[in-house]
C-alpha cells in the first residue's frame, strides 16, 4: 500500500489500549512503510508507555463526536482499524451504554470515514458471537442473531456498516474472531484470571465447561489484521472468520494449557454459571480466511498463554511450552 506523493499512508487504529489493538499496534510499530495513529482514552496506559515513539498517540473519548470529527480531519487516514469496544474488560457500564459506545461510536467513525476526500479502508474488528447458534463450525454466511448484550452490539455495527459501506461505496472489511487470549489480556477474561489465581494460590470457580469453544492467540489475529491492510485487492465488503477451527470443551482447552506449561491451580469446575445468551458451541470455520487472506493460526495457545504469564505474573513458575501451532 502506497502514496501516490511517496508518503507514507496513515492507519489509524482504535483501542490500542486493548488485548487485540495493542497487538496491532505492536506489530506495526516498527514498520516504517507506516504512520500508525492510535487514539487512546488513557494516555498514560501501559501500551501508550510501552509503544510511545513508535507510534503516535492521541488522547481521545471516541464518544466525543467534535473531538473525533477533527482528528480525522488532521489525521486523514487511508486505512482505520476499529478496534474498540465496551463489555468484554471492565470498568462495564449499563446495557444502554454499552449499546450506544459499541453502535454510536461505531457508526460515527465510518461517517467520518465517508467524509474523506480519498478512497480509505474501514476494517472493523467483529466477533464470533454475533452469529445465532447452529450447533457447528460457524461460516461467514451462516445468521447474524444473538441475545448476548456484547455479540448483539457487535451485530448492530456489523450490519449497519455492511449497509453504509453499500450506500457509500467505502471498502469495508470485517473480522470476526472468536476466543483469543496472548500478551496485554488482562480485567476478567479467562486466562488472566487463571494465571492470577496460580500466582496467588487461590482456588477459581469456573463453569462447568461442557461449552464447546475456539481458542486462538491474539498474536494470529493480529497477523490477520495486518494481512487485511496489505491485501492489494479487495472487493468492496468482505468477511472472514478468525479462530483456531478446533471443537473442544472450554474444560479440555483449559486443561491442555495447564498441562503444557505444568501450571498448578486449583480451578472448580461447576462452581459459577454461565451467562444466560452465552452459546453453548462457538467455533469458527476459518476456509475463507485461508482461501483468500492465505491466514491460519501459528501460534500455540499455551505458548500464548506463556507470555501472558510473563507479562502478569512474572515470578509464577510455568514450563515454556512449544511455540508452533498444534493441536492441543
Amino acid at each position: 500500500m502506497e502514496t501516490d506523493d511517496g508518503v507514507r499512508p496513515k492507519i489509524l487504529i482504535t483501542g490500542g489500549s486493548g488485548t487485540l489493538g495493542y497487538n496491532i499496534l505492536k506489530r506495526l510499530a516498527n514498520d516504517e512503510r507506516y504512520h500508525v495513529v492510535a487514539p487512546v482514552r488513557n494516555i498514560n496506559s501501559d501500551a501508550v508507555r510501552t509503544l510511545s515513539g513508535k507510534v503516535q498517540f492521541i488522547e481521545h473519548d471516541l464518544s466525543d463526536a467534535i473531538h473525533t470529527a477533527q482528528i480525522f480531519e488532521r489525521v486523514s487516514p487511508a486505512v482505520i482499524v476499529h478496534c474498540a469496544a465496551s463489555g468484554l474488560r471492565p470498568p462495564r457500564g449499563s446495557w444502554f451504554d454499552l449499546m450506544q459506545f459499541n453502535v454510536v461510536s461505531t457508526m460515527r467513525l465510518f461517517q467520518m470515514n465517508c467524509r474523506l476526500d480519498h478512497p480509505s479502508h474501514f476494517i472493523y474488528l467483529s466477533t464470533g458471537l454475533v452469529y445465532r447458534e447452529q450447533g457447528r463450525p460457524l461460516t461467514e454466511e451462516d445468521p447474524i442473531e444473538t441475545l448476548h448484550p456484547y455479540g448483539s452490539s457487535k451485530a448492530a455495527s456489523d450490519l449497519m456498516l455492511q449497509a453504509a459501506s453499500a450506500e457509500f461505496k467505502r471498502e469495508l472489511t470485517i473480522l470476526r474472531p472468536f476466543a483469543f487470549t496472548g500478551l496485554h489480556d488482562g480485567g476478567k477474561r479467562l486466562f488472566p484470571l487463571i494465571l492470577e489465581a496460580a500466582a496467588e494460590g487461590r482456588r477459581l470457580g469456573l463453569t462447568v465447561g461442557t461449552q464447546i469453544r475456539d481458542f486462538c492467540s491474539v498474536n494470529d489475529i493480529a497477523a490477520a489484521v495486518i494481512q487485511v491492510i496489505e491485501r492489494e485487492q479487495k472487493p468492496l465488503i468482505e468477511k472472514f472468520n478468525l479462530g483456531s477451527g478446533l471443537s473442544l470443551p472450554l474444560r479440555s482447552v483449559i486443561e491442555n494449557v495447564c498441562e503444557e506449561l505444568e501450571l498448578k491451580v486449583d480451578l472448580a469446575f461447576g462452581e459459577n454459571r454461565m451467562h444466560p445468551y452465552e452459546p453453548h458451541y462457538s467455533v469458527a470455520n476459518t476456509a475463507r480466511a485461508k482461501a483468500k487472506l492465505g491466514w491460519k493460526p501459528r501460534t500455540n495457545l499455551a505458548y500464548a498463554v506463556w507470555e501472558l504469564a510473563q507479562e502478569i505474573a512474572p515470578s509464577l513458575k510455568v514450563k515454556r511450552p512449544k511455540r508452533d501451532y498444534g493441536k492441543l
